[in-house]
């Protein structure tokens, strides 16, 4: 028998700006730190600092958006007819969303602007369509409440916020060698990854939906998945999209936990477990829900913070850490993190 090797730490971003995949890294872990603190791990802390305890990789997949073109990339007039109703559907759905809780009922500037962004007759042309697009995010970042909410200074901020995900679940945008944007962002991921090596895979937001689909062809032991500020569940255009279809827990993974704030204004209100179907070991996701009465929720180092996040990422870190077993036996997936306490 020999020493179980050493485990991994998998963190997966949203969308978002170019940056810089080390000083991502660096934060994200900080704010694990934190929550490890908080959830009663403070003498594992420099073990998950200085990758003791498992190798931490940030599988950075952002500049895949722009591929070496200007930021103009998420311009409206970038996007592609389906893209853009995607855009608008994703938008329309935030906004039914926006509309629905109880401090905005009787906003008028966001009845006035939901109206606006799937109108009987749509506009016709490229040109037209980026137009569109770009007046309706005019409009929607400067509804009161709302582009706070959603942190939107600018209908550049608001675009960026669903032109990402569009482009994505868009499944096109060829490479010289035919992959497509959605399989060169997923290789990413799986790039980091060592099938012979247990891992712990953390996504948030759309790196959840990245997560979730690159880990449905992956092989190695995943004891623990964590979606945090996800938004798989957003039911007119991204569940109807995810890979494969039906939608389940991907075969690798022992444990799923799907955290999500309330006051997250990105997250679909839902229930993901009651929509993936469970895998073969009948693994499904299991709802953490809660409500941190925060201006803006939905940040990936908001949820690291906390307790119920850091918590059982540093149960399962431990216990791999320390455990003794036949490396042999890693290809079979039977590694299983352990149940809450």
């Amino acid at each position: 028998m020999s020493k179980m090797p050493k485990p991994q730490l998998i963190f997966v971003h949203g969308i978002g700006h170019p940056r810089d995949p080390e000083q991502e890294l660096g934060a994200w872990r900080r704010a694990l730190a934190g929550g490890a603190r908080a959830a009663g791990f403070a003498s594992e802390i420099s073990a998950l600092t200085m990758d003791w305890m498992a190798d931490c990789s940030y599988a950075y997949y952002g500049d895949l958006f722009t591929d070496g073109e200007s930021q103009g990339a998420d311009a409206p007039d970038a996007l592609d007819e389906e893209e853009a109703a995607i855009v608008l559907g994703l938008l329309a759905e935030f906004l039914d969303e926006e509309a629905a809780r109880p401090e905005n009922q009787g906003n008028r500037a966001l009845a006035r602007v939901r109206a606006q962004v799937l109108p009987g007759g749509q506009p016709q042309g490229a040109g037209a369509v980026g137009r569109h697009i770009a007046a309706v995010m005019t409009a929607v970042a400067a509804v009161p409440g709302v582009a706070q909410a959603a942190r939107w200074a600018t209908a550049a901020d608001a675009l960026r916020t669903w032109s990402q995900p569009a482009r994505y679940l868009r499944r096109g945008n060829e490479d010289t060698e035919g992959r497509t944007l959605d399989a060169r962002i997923q290789a990413r991921v799986l790039d980091c990854l060592d099938p012979e090596r247990p891992a712990v895979v953390v996504g948030h937001s759309l790196g959840s939906v990245v997560a979730f689909e690159a880990l449905a062809s992956y092989e190695g032991p995943v004891p623990l998945l964590v979606t945090i500020g996800s938004p798989i569940a957003t039911s007119g255009f991204v569940w109807p999209r995810l890979r494969p279809r039906p939608p389940a827990t991907p075969g690798c993974v022992d444990r799923w936990l799907d955290f999500w704030d309330n006051d997250d204004v990105v997250v679909p209100r839902r229930a993901l477990a009651d929509l993936v179907r469970p895998n073969g070991r009948g693994v499904t996701p299991t709802p953490q829900q809660f409500d941190s009465r925060m201006w803006w929720a939905h940040g990936a180092t908001t949820y690291l913070e906390r307790a119920e996040v850091a918590g059982p990422v540093m149960e399962t870190l431990s216990t791999l850490s320390a455990m003794s077993a036949d490396t042999t036996a890693l290809g079979s997936a039977e590694v299983t993190a352990p149940a809450p306490s």
